[in-house]
């Protein structure tokens, strides 16, 4: 099994910044993507960025509404993924989930979640 556990979560005024972090355990081989994923009020789910566990750019992907304000990392070595925002707006409110996909396994891992509020 795979367990991950976010940190970082809280209160944000606009414009301001949080970084957000997940740590996985567990299984680690295998696992292939490594991304963020947000429901806001009222809203699905939707995929906020991910990146290639693999990859040697290390680069990520991300949606069009966080493009340029938010940056995806990972330590492989600490098997753990970020998340840092910045230039936070109140529509970036949202309960924020880490998640690990494992193409071998057909497997998605979650997170518990954790809450991001921007307001003044």
């Amino acid at each position: 099994q795979v367990q991950l556990v976010e940190a970082g979560g809280g209160l944000v005024q606009p414009g301001g910044s949080l970084r957000l972090s997940c740590a996985v355990s567990g299984v680690i081989f295998g696992l292939d993507v490594m991304g963020w994923y947000r429901q806001g009020p009222g809203k699905e789910r939707e995929l906020v960025a991910s990146i290639i566990r693999d990859s040697t750019d290390g680069r990520g992907n991300y949606a069009d509404s966080v493009k340029g304000r938010f940056t995806i990392s990972r330590d492989n070595a600490k098997n753990t993924v970020s998340l840092q925002m910045n230039s936070l707006k109140p529509e970036d409110t949202a309960v924020y989930y880490c998640n690990v996909r494992s193409f071998s396994r057909r497997t998605d891992y979650w997170g518990q979640g954790t809450q991001v509020t921007v307001s003044s």
